[in-house]
């Protein structure tokens, strides 16, 4: 019978389908997956490719491709190289209406992770006494796994039910709590998680954890799902210690840690020196109050959260750290673990908290990332400063030496020269600004936003365009300004000629000499709460999708330029967003190259 392959090929299972001779006639992508075979295998005998199969399989084949319709097992297998398979399989047979040829239709996974996964789960909960149980409220029934039973003490063939399951534990304080817990999960689906006792079908009392989880359809209980696990040895360890933690009240009254005994209203029943100490009451003064009255209003809740969990048996213990008010309304940082002291009986009769007292450590970190941040903001001021001074004043002594140059060229005429004079006297005067500029670097440190203040912008891009006019004028670059005058930004004025000037001079650096005219247009304009400014240039470009995400990295260049060091663009973007901007770029190789940067406005 034809199997449709488009069907058959994308299956989500491996499946094969086998003719009368044992060869391949179809196969699912899963079966080649499965057992690492090319699609070649069609028309191959089956088992020249598949040798490592259990006898088992072998007979079940024939018995489908005979009369018997269908065959299933699983069985495990051990290969010659000793690994352990378990092989889960169905075989059906496939028939075309009345024919008496038979195909066979295969379905063979490992199973052998899924069974070690299984085998495992098993040990675990042998190990750990843990048992499951099922209350399905629709169909009526309880089911009880065989540790579920075996802990109860009860016969395999026992049959529990709901009331049976609650009368199993402890009359009193363990058959209350279970059965609210039970009925609040039934009303409203929330899960438990608690200790109790149970008394088994032989007597014996026993502590055990009990977790159960509602299942809701339509705001109804269909379905309780649990666990149930043994803890009797621990839980009577931990009560021993309890016994052994009161019987010790007068030493720990001494000791360096606050510690009271608290009733179940939260009232003190006794404290000792050391919490009257971090509080600033007296003994007498502290009985006569409860911990709600001395708590944060904004920690109180979780405490109480946490206390309730605990009288309701969902935990036996918790710590949290929050903050008391001493007797002067002063904020006391503890660290509080409450455990519940519980009677014969299981109940609970008071509890035992543990007060650290980490005020001054609170205090000694807070003064920490104070320095921390003062310290880190410091080093980046400086590093910023190294890099500015480095590059800025790099800049100003390429532009010294080029006019240096002009005035020692003995074939310059006397026009020129009187021009390159003043270029000299306009570039040493424009030193000095930058070196005064530079002082203020120093200043901006942990609150840049209070050290920003209102520039010109304007005023900015026509003093760099100064600045360089002799590395413009060597380069034949023609330079375009559009930004309105009095337009103001909030910056420092160092970085903000740091940044234009390391703008223009790449534009500058980065031209392409093959093309006719090499420009550069400088425009601005306010947006909203920002100003925006736009550098573009016509020039060699910058391959993006290359070098996008290396850009603004420090030392990293990208045409090869012999001077270029890579930090002009790491420094730029660092400046800028210290002044609360962003930069961005668009670019295209031998198109040119467009920065926009975004400033903050002044308001």
């Amino acid at each position: 019978m034809p199997v449709n392959p488009s069907i058959l090929h994308h299956a989500a299972i491996p499946f094969a389908v086998v003719d009368q001779g044992k060869t391949f006639v179809d196969f699912s992508k899963q079966w080649l997956d499965a057992f690492d075979l090319g699609p070649e295998i069609r028309g191959r005998y089956f088992y020249d490719n598949m040798p490592d199969l259990p006898e088992k399989f072998k007979v079940d084949i024939n018995h489908c491709l005979g009369k018997i319709e269908h065959r299933s097992n699983i069985q495990r297998m051990v290969l010659e190289n000793g690994n352990v398979v378990w092989y889960d399989w169905k075989i059906s047979q496939i028939k075309d209406g009345d024919t008496t040829t038979t195909d066979v239709l295969v379905i063979l996974e490992d199973v052998s992770n899924k069974r070690l996964e299984e085998e495992l789960l098993v040990k675990s909960q042998q190990v750990a006494r843990i048992g499951g149980w099922v209350v399905d409220l629709v169909k009526n029934s309880i089911y009880w796994s065989a540790i579920t039973r075996e802990i109860h003490e009860v016969s395999d063939d026992f049959i529990p039910d709901l009331a049976s399951g609650i009368f199993f534990y402890k009359e009193g304080h363990s058959r209350e709590v279970i059965s609210t817990l039970v009925k609040r999960g039934m009303e409203s689906g929330k899960k438990w998680d608690t200790e109790l006792q149970i008394v088994t079908a032989k007597g014996n009392t026993l502590w055990v954890r009990a977790i159960g989880e509602p299942e809701m359809v339509n705001g109804k209980c269909v379905r309780i799902i649990g666990t149930f696990q043994d803890i009797d040895h621990r839980k009577r360890a931990e009560l021993e210690l309890l016994k052994s933690q009161e019987s010790l009240k007068g030493t720990l009254k001494n000791s360096s840690i606050g510690m009271a005994l608290v009733a179940k209203d939260g009232k003190f029943m006794d404290v000792n020196s050391s919490l009257c100490h971090s509080l600033g009451y007296s003994k007498d003064e502290l009985l006569n109050l409860t911990f709600q009255d001395i708590t944060h209003p904004e920690d109180l809740e979780i405490d109480l959260s946490f206390l309730n969990e605990l009288v309701q048996g969902m935990r036996e213990t918790y710590q949290i750290e929050k903050r008391y008010f001493d007797k002067g309304g002063q904020l006391v940082h503890v660290i509080l673990t409450v455990t519940a002291s519980r009677n014969i009986e299981g109940e609970i009769s008071h509890f035992i908290s543990q007060i650290v007292d980490i005020s001054s450590r609170i205090k000694t970190e807070n003064k920490l990332k104070g320095l921390l941040e003062l310290t880190t903001n410091q080093n980046n001021s400086l590093m910023n400063f190294a890099h500015i001074v480095s590059h800025n004043l790099r800049s100003h002594a390429a532009n010294l030496t080029m006019i240096s140059d002009f005035l020692m060229d003995d074939t310059l005429g006397e026009e020129i020269r009187d021009e390159s004079f003043g270029m000299l006297g306009r570039a040493s005067q424009s030193l000095n600004e930058t070196i005064a500029h530079l002082n203020e670097v120093v200043q901006v440190k942990l609150e840049a936003d209070r050290k920003l203040k209102a520039v010109n912008l304007r005023d900015v891009v026509e003093k760099v365009l100064l600045d360089t006019h002799a590395l413009i004028q060597e380069n034949v670059v023609f330079t375009h300004v559009d930004v309105p005058v009095g337009l103001q930004v909030k910056g420092v004025i160092a970085y903000l000629e740091s940044v234009i000037l390391n703008l223009v001079t790449n534009a500058i650096k980065y031209r392409d000499s093959g093309k006719d005219v090499s420009m550069v247009h400088i425009s601005a304009w306010e947006k909203e709460d920002t100003v925006v400014l736009i550098v573009e240039d016509n020039g060699l470009g910058i391959d993006l999708d290359k070098y996008g995400t290396k850009l603004f990295g420090m030392y990293k260049t990208f045409h090869g330029n012999k001077d270029a060091r890579g930090i002009g663009l790491f420094i730029t973007k660092n400046q800028i967003e210290a002044m609360g901007g962003k930069i961005s770029v668009a670019s295209k190789p031998n198109t040119g190259t467009t920065f926009e940067v975004t400033f903050l406005k002044v308001p």
